[in-house]
């Protein structure tokens, strides 16, 4: 079995942002026409009025400041409330591809390799641009590699189940090196109408190229100690889009069943532990103590969950610089968020120091990457 190894990484982040202090204004404006409009109900009793947002809940609930997004004019129209993004051609690459192709152009010269030197390109993300041709394919395509292509879908913790796939390929010898990305186009799945969850997500896209080690020529890499996955139903996140739509009279009109949505406030209770534990569980069987871990990168959702489970795993407070957070200027990006943190956080470690990778979302899903830098 082949030793694996992370040899880069890239991040492709849109060059338009939105503040708390936008997005609010937006929002109140979209709540207040609303309001107006339905005061007669309202003042019925029939139909509770929309509360305002503000920027002191918004940081409060999750920490988020700003988040990247590719169009932020319909985002903040009170009109469209939705980011608006013109249609291509089949002829053209897609919007997913496109991100996909900037992240991985930076993770492979960050590695050191050319297209001609990679096997096969994974797409993870949470949510798919289309279903079929899938959008791995196209990406292999654009960046003139041989080989295979593949999409796959588990929420916000496939980065980390791609990364598990990727690494078991090699490690069989089926492949030398594979590319997985996550383009996470977040602000198109976002009812942004929603004060519970309008702050929520940003857009971005990441690329991880994995290889084998005895190949591997970047002077900064991670050796793949480890991997874990862990899944369990819950539907306390759940998005109901899908083909089944135009056959349910009135689902082609509700806008709110086709998106995102969450009981928040179970999610945090229930996956909290189920993350620590799964981490913990992982470290036991590796026979590493939380307390040689150098760095926990976690998935980027929620400011407090974060921190609970840095106390649960460390049995204490994380150190400045050990749990690094990203949300406050991304947002949660999905399954990109703990990828993002890796690649801006990890070239400071000295060769030995062990970290975890570890993204935790919908189904509920858990992925725990142990790595150790080369």
């Amino acid at each position: 079995m082949h030793k694996v190894v992370i040899s880069g990484t890239g991040v492709f982040t849109p060059e338009q942002s939105i503040s708390n202090a936008e997005l609010v204004e937006a929002f109140n404006t979209f709540a207040t026409r609303q309001n107006e409009l339905h005061a007669d109900e309202i003042a019925a009793g029939t139909r509770e009025p929309i509360a305002m947002s503000a920027e002191d809940f918004i940081v409060r609930a999750s920490g988020i400041e700003r988040r990247h997004v590719l169009n932020k004019s319909g985002v903040l129209d009170p009109e469209i409330m939705h980011p608006v993004l013109p249609e291509r051609r089949d002829e053209e690459l897609s919007v997913m591809a496109e991100m996909a192709v900037q992240a991985a152009t930076d993770a492979l010269a960050k590695a050191g390799r050319t297209a001609s030197e990679i096997d096969a390109v994974i797409c993870a993300a949470s949510n798919h641009e289309r279903p079929y041709p899938a959008i791995a394919i196209e990406v292999q395509q654009a960046l003139g590699i041989e080989g295979f292509g593949f999409d796959m879908n588990v929420a916000c913790s496939s980065a980390t189940f791609g990364i598990q796939a990727a690494a078991d390929m090699i490690r069989s010898g089926s492949a030398r090196a594979i590319l997985m990305v996550n383009p996470e186009i977040c602000s198109a799945h976002l009812e942004w109408r929603d004060r519970d969850c309008h702050f929520i997500f940003g857009d971005v896209c990441t690329a991880v190229l994995l290889e084998r080690a005895d190949l591997a020529t970047a002077p900064d890499r991670f050796e793949i100690v480890s991997t874990r996955c862990l899944t369990q139903f819950s539907n306390n996140i759940r998005n109901n889009n899908g083909f089944l739509r135009r056959t349910r009279e009135g689902h082609m009109s509700d806008r709110r069943d086709m998106l995102f949505r969450q009981e928040g406030r179970k999610v945090f209770k229930q996956v909290v532990p189920i993350v620590a534990d799964l981490i913990l569980t992982h470290l036991a069987d590796e026979n590493i103590a939380p307390a040689h871990l150098s760095r926990l990168w976690l998935h980027q959702a929620n400011k407090g969950m974060n921190d609970l489970i840095g106390v649960k795993v460390l049995g204490r407070e994380p150190q400045p610089g050990e749990q690094p957070n990203i949300l406050q200027d991304y947002a949660n990006t999905s399954s990109a968020g703990s990828i993002i943190a890796f690649s801006k956080f990890s070239d400071d470690l000295a060769p030995g120091s062990l970290g975890v990778i570890c993204s935790f979302g919908a189904g509920y899903s858990v992925g725990s990457v142990i790595v150790r830098k080369v």
